[in-house]
């Protein structure tokens, strides 16, 4: 999985900040285009199959903004997905997504906390 350093390279704390902060809503856009690709679905049939405007999908895809607690779960139940997290507190070893293989995301914070993101049809 690349890394934001891979991207970007050497950034400011405040964009590194900003990517970490993100994580999850990358991992959300990377299912959907997975999604999307595997259905050989546009974003406008699969807006119409989750019940919202093709701005929407686009939206979720372009990662700018992390989805609610709602919108994973209207995700999940509309597109039969598993969307799971696990938030991680400095010192410790993850207890619930600990097969890296399954993880869409992971993102480290500056104090060491992190977010694991898994997704599953």
């Amino acid at each position: 999985m690349l890394t934001m350093d891979d991207l970007l390279g050497d950034i400011s704390p405040e964009r590194r900040a900003v990517w970490e902060r993100l994580a999850l809503a990358r991992a959300v856009a990377n299912a959907l285009v997975a999604y999307r690709g595997t259905h050989k679905l546009s974003q406008r049939t699969l807006a119409a199959r989750l019940g919202v405007r093709p701005s929407i999908v686009g939206r979720l895809e372009l990662a700018e903004h992390n989805p609610s607690i709602e919108t994973l779960q209207h995700l999940s139940r509309a597109l039969g997905i598993r969307i799971a997290l696990e938030v991680v507190p400095p010192g410790l070893e993850p207890a619930y997504l600990i097969d890296q293989a399954s993880r869409e995301g992971e993102s480290v914070a500056a104090d060491g906390a992190r977010l694991l993101v898994a997704t599953s049809a």
